[in-house]
């Protein structure tokens, strides 16, 4: 069995770097050494723990058993050592090292990324790593310091901040309303062609309220059902049906006549932008920096 005395750290960095790049010519670029020295040091690292990480082929590589599990194990603590050796080296509050965020991609074209560029000019020694997509990462397995994420969080156990509030809105195309006609309450909702994002709670059912009236709540059902915001915000440009946007997304399509809103009067519950951070870490200081700056950001839009 290898001890850490026997094992060089930089092995497991660039092990690490293998692991993300999918490839020892795509680590060897990111790291700026020579590939053959990637292939020395994770060969040498193999030899100290006396199993094989790694399978080799012509154009990539994959993760063993024995590798896929020291990969999981060792890359938090990695990223940790990484921040606090940033943090440690901060020159008079200066910023360093790799942010690595993850959200929606509609989130990131409307607001997080151009935050990141403002931020990044204030900071010119920290590096970004933005990654986007629809579904929940796995912050700690991917390595993700800070993740936003829209609307309401089924983890109850996520440590998550709150930065605001949002509206939302039944919405649909002018020329679906011309054909199927307006719903004037909540409950004609329940006779149109619905459309629904995965991603919500309850994305069939919907609570409406409006001041001196009792709630309504209305059980939709759905012919269309899409895991991303964009997608269900092309459905609807094109006619095929009735859903709900939150204000950001719709915003443009609403100001170009693309959609229009249906029943002003009722309003739906509010929705919220969180910054989520992993489980049981210390948060490093490039992570907070960013939560206030985006917080200060989004208020002023």
């Amino acid at each position: 069995m290898a001890s850490l005395d026997h094992i060089d750290l930089n092995s497991l960095t660039i092990f690490d770097c293998v692991v993300e790049a999918g490839s020892f010519t795509g680590a060897a670029d990111r790291l700026g050494i020579a590939k053959a020295k990637v292939s020395v040091q994770i060969a040498r690292l193999e030899r100290q723990l006396g199993v094989s990480l790694l399978t080799r082929t012509t154009r990539q590589v994959t993760l063993t058993d024995a590798g896929r599990t020291l990969s999981e194990q060792c890359q938090p603590l990695l990223r940790g050592l990484s921040d606090a050796l940033a943090e440690a080296g901060n020159d008079q509050g200066e910023l360093s090292g790799i942010l690595r965020i993850s959200t929606t991609a509609m989130h990131a074209t409307q607001s997080v990324g151009p935050a990141l560029v403002q931020f990044a000019a204030l900071h010119p020694r920290l590096q970004i790593d933005l990654r986007t997509g629809d579904k929940v990462a796995d912050m700690v397995a991917e390595g993700i310091d800070l993740s936003f994420r829209m609307g309401w969080l089924r983890d109850s156990s996520q440590r998550a901040i709150k930065l605001r509030e949002f509206s939302q809105f039944v919405v649909a195309a002018p020329a679906y309303i011309k054909q199927h006609g307006r719903p004037k309450r909540p409950e004609h909702l329940a006779g149109h062609s619905w459309l629904s994002l995965s991603l919500l709670p309850t994305p069939l059912t919907w609570t409406f309220s409006r001041p001196e009236h009792d709630d309504v709540t209305v059980h939709m059902h759905s012919r269309f059902q899409v895991d991303a915001p964009g997608a269900l915000l092309s459905l609807i440009e094109h006619g095929a049906g009735v859903g709900v946007l939150e204000e950001m997304s719709m915003k443009e399509a609403l100001e170009a006549g693309r959609v229009v809103k249906l029943l002003p009067a009722w309003s739906l519950q509010k929705g919220g932008v969180y910054a989520v951070l992993p489980p049981g870490r210390h948060v490093p200081a490039k992570v907070r920096a960013f939560i206030d700056f985006y917080r200060v950001y989004l208020a002023r839009r």
